[in-house]
């Protein structure tokens, strides 16, 4: 194993999945350490290119909008897998759970009474400024008063080991095709090191979520109708669409194979017909009712939203989500779980600047360097200035376009993410992480499967781990004890 780590330098400052330090592992890796080493070079390079050529046989690749042209690439996969122990993943779900509880009763008082507005809790300009809250969501009454069915909460690991929630992804997560993937492509690779390492299973999250969209029937049939509505195949997601939609045994439409009549929901089939009982849409808010939303959207379905408000279909996840993660109300998550559940958060939100406020803003414009701004609704790590890595020129012009309209973004302070050990031009080289769990919230109650996407920033010294700016992943592994 030496010649594999060769010099593994882990920066200063940062949080190492793997080493103490130099020179002491982690316990929770030795085991694997113990088998892995007994790998030569030759092979790990072997299977690194047998993991390349699963990928692209296998299709799991994603869409990147660069100069206008989409371009098909794969996601590049690392075969050194990130270790949880038992404790850490108690304490994460434990603390998601939490989370989703408090945003879906956000999520259910915004759009009704709207009690944590006039208890002054969250200002009423941040929520009616949110492009997001929609009005049309007013008062509509929910299936089982669950609005967040598939959660994706990005976490990162801060330079002392501690755990803070980056965001909440509670619109349309994507992600989880790569982990349920990278779980394959390890056990391919590794055979007989998942049972020796005592390492979770992740497999389940289909069946849950197959169990989940059964419940939420309208309608008492003993076969609900379910179906997956994507944009299509030019989505960059579309891979993930049609592997779900495959494991749970689902019918993946588009917004032309459905029909609304007499405010029901139909499939077009061969012999006629079919009414739709539950959506899991992959479809954005405004794109899924031309006559309510965007009038030119040809991805929804004319009049699905008032088949939705009288009842006739549930729709995964409720419209309207967005007002709960935009990056602007996730500085009040810590408050809301205090408001509606009287608890002390458990997982940290990173420290958040409101750019509306003048006062926070102007501390931002002196210590720009030291920070990130975010657009609150912007995602895929496009749209945001790293102050220390960015130029004067490009400084000024971003400071201008906050001028424009401060509520559109905020500033947090760089956290340096942990790094973990992967396998690049055959040795051990440490890259930093992320870890995107997926929770699914369903009539019995919160699930998460063991495991979650571990995104990687592959290029040296970067910290953006989103694909479309060249980040990677690598399997996720919870161990039993």
């Amino acid at each position: 194993m030496e010649n594999f780590i060769g010099n593994y330098q882990n920066s200063q400052n940062t949080y190492d999945e793997m080493f103490l330090n130099n020179d002491n592992y982690r316990n929770h890796y030795l085991n694997f350490i113990n088998n892995f080493s007994k790998e030569s070079l030759d092979n790990l390079n072997k299977k690194e290119e047998l993991a390349k050529k699963l990928f692209m046989s296998q299709g799991i690749t994603f869409t990147v909008y660069d100069s206008g042209e989409g371009i098909e690439k794969i996601f590049p996969f690392d075969i050194i897998p990130r270790i949880l122990t038992a404790s850490e993943w108690s304490f994460i779900e434990k603390g998601i759970t939490q989370r989703l509880k408090a945003l879906n009763l956000f999520l259910k008082d915004v759009y009704s009474n709207q009690f944590i507005i006039k208890d002054n809790i969250v200002p009423i300009n941040v929520i009616y400024s949110c492009p997001h809250f929609l009005r049309e969501m007013y008062n509509v009454q929910v299936l089982h008063d669950i609005y967040i069915h598939i959660a994706g909460i990005d976490l990162i690991r801060d330079y002392d080991g501690t755990f803070y929630v980056l965001e909440d992804n509670l619109r349309t997560p994507s992600g989880v095709s790569y982990m349920l993937e990278n779980r394959e492509i390890t056990k391919r690779l590794f055979p007989d090191l998942i049972p020796q390492c005592g390492v979770k299973s992740v497999t389940e999250y289909p069946a849950i979520l197959y169990r989940n969209l059964l419940a939420l029937s309208p309608r008492a049939v003993s076969n609900p109708t379910i179906v997956l509505l994507s944009p299509g195949m030019y989505n960059s997601a579309y891979y993930e669409h049609t592997t779900l939609a495959r494991l749970m045994g689902v019918e993946l439409v588009e917004g032309r194979d459905l029909v609304v009549k007499d405010q029901k929901v139909f499939m077009k089939t061969t012999i006629g017909l079919q009414q739709v009982d539950v959506i899991y849409r992959r479809v954005d808010d405004d794109y899924l009712d031309p006559l309510v939303f965007n009038p030119n959207s040809v991805l929804g379905v004319a009049g699905l939203m008032g088949a939705y408000r009288k009842g006739n279909v549930a729709i995964v996840n409720a419209i309207g989500n967005g007002v709960a993660d935009d990056k602007a109300v996730y500085t009040y998550v810590p408050d809301m779980i205090k408001y509606y559940l009287n608890e002390e958060p458990i997982l940290k939100n990173v420290p958040t600047y409101q750019l509306s406020n003048p006062d926070e803003l102007d501390f931002v414009f002196q210590n720009i360097n030291k920070l990130v701004i975010k657009k609150t609704n912007g995602s895929g790590g496009y749209g945001m200035l790293m102050g220390h890595s960015a130029s004067e020129q490009e400084i000024t012009e971003y400071k201008a376009e906050i001028l424009k309209d401060p509520r559109n973004f905020i500033a947090q302070p760089t956290i340096s993410l942990s790094s973990a050990p992967c396998f690049i031009n055959g040795k051990l080289a440490p890259r930093r992480i992320d870890l995107r769990p997926f929770a699914l919230n369903g009539p019995d109650g919160i699930s998460i499967v063991p495991g979650g996407l571990t995104r990687v920033a592959l290029k040296e010294g970067s910290l953006v781990v989103n694909s479309s700016q060249g980040g990677g992943s690598k399997d996720t592994w919870v161990l039993t004890s």
